[in-house]
């Protein structure tokens, strides 16, 4: 007859058997080669996506929402870096300002939606009143509810006018998220991302879990479902959430017109150096 484990021996299996978990599913670190020629296509792809959505009139919102130092930036910098901002537009609105506040909650949003071939990269959005708000305090009981029961049909209403409505949430660990801040600390070039409020979101870890689950309990619909990002690694979430990003398009690479250079006009008597030569040139440092 086998004998029966003590707690201190379940509880040390329990751990084992985690790691195990924990080894099986971590995946290889991704060289910078790798991560360049899988990056380098996708932004080939964003290339025609943007000419489809500018020749279908797409009318599309993208909502980046996660814990702070989760790397939302950093993949709107790479969806961003190679297609036209006049098509892919950033939206980061500052703190509401006191004209603002007396406005219905949702209608800062509305002013920077998408006209026909926009998408709209919204780096927070309406769901700051489902997180920072609701854990610092910043509205009430009644606001925080009343968020949760009109935003489904305010997203509803957005989706029957025709706006492709996608929405990502970034999760990151405890300890990744700790060494991003602390970074963030000593990095001359990253401390203006340390923000008070990036301390107590650090400090608040469980208030804005709770926070997180209720706001994805309430608001993922068949219609706008929350899509989780796994953000440890930045380097794969930012290749994750662009392959995703397009997954939600059926789009396709237009034909395009030849392109061929004709002969530059003649010179005649004009020096371009001799003309430049007399303007403020700025000194050649490097």
């Amino acid at each position: 007859m086998s004998k029966k484990k003590s707690k201190s021996e379940k509880k040390k299996a329990k751990k084992e058997n985690t790691n195990i978990e924990s080894a099986a599913t971590e995946k290889p670190k991704l060289s910078n080669k790798e991560y360049e020629a899988e990056i380098f296509k996708l932004h080939a792809e964003l290339v025609k996506l943007q000419r489809w959505v500018k020749e279908k009139g797409i009318r599309a919102v993208v909502v980046f929402e996660g814990r702070d130092a989760a790397g939302k930036g950093g993949v709107i910098k790479r969806i961003t870096e190679r297609v036209s901002p006049r098509v892919f537009r950033v939206t980061a609105l500052p703190a509401p300002s006191e004209r603002e506040k007396t406005q219905m909650y949702m209608q800062r949003y509305v002013a920077h939606f998408p006209a026909a071939g926009e998408v709209v990269l919204f780096d927070r959005s309406w769901y700051n009143r489902a997180g920072v708000e609701r854990v610092m305090k910043f509205c009430n009981k009644e606001e925080y509810e009343r968020f949760l029961e009109y935003t489904p049909i305010f997203e509803r209403a957005m989706v029957d006018t025709g706006i492709v409505l996608i929405k990502y949430w970034f999760d990151v660990g405890m300890e990744e998220q700790e060494r991003r801040f602390r970074a963030r600390i000593e990095d001359p070039r990253k401390v203006w991302k340390l923000s008070p409020m990036d301390v107590e979101s650090y400090n608040r870890w469980y208030d804005y879990s709770r926070a997180r689950d209720d706001m994805i309990a309430a608001t993922s619909t068949d219609y706008a479902p929350w899509n989780v990002v796994r953000a440890d690694s930045k380097k794969r979430a930012r290749l994750n959430c662009i392959t995703h990003l397009l997954s939600q398009f059926p789009y396709k690479d237009l034909p395009r017109d030849k392109v061929k250079l004709g002969k530059r006009s003649t010179r005649g008597s004009y020096d371009d150096e001799a003309s430049i030569a007399n303007f403020n040139v700025i000194p050649e440092k490097y």
